[in-house]
């Protein structure tokens, strides 16, 4: 019987910017909280609501979860397989 697998995720990439931001994190509990953000939107890069901006360039999303107090701005490619994170809040 082959194993059923769950939907595949999205690839998780971050921004000069964004990267930055990660390697600043320091506290255990905002690096919990980042990993369960990314989480989501990996598994549902549309989890986030769209922010609205003109025709030109990528098509922001913004996914916050107040219960972890996290905020993150994202993109994701034309096939949705890779979400592309700009900006990190915790």
């Amino acid at each position: 019987m082959p194993r059923q697998h769950g939907p595949r995720r999205a690839r998780i990439a971050f921004s000069d910017a964004a990267a930055k931001q990660v390697e600043s994190l320091t506290s255990e509990a905002d690096i919990h909280a980042l990993d369960r953000a990314l989480v989501v939107i990996s598994v549902d890069p549309e989890a986030g609501d769209p922010i609205p901006g003109g025709p030109t360039g990528p098509r922001l999303r913004e996914y916050t979860d107040a219960i972890e107090r996290v905020r993150l701005l994202y993109w994701t490619s034309a096939l949705g397989t890779i979400v592309v994170v700009a900006y990190i809040e915790v």
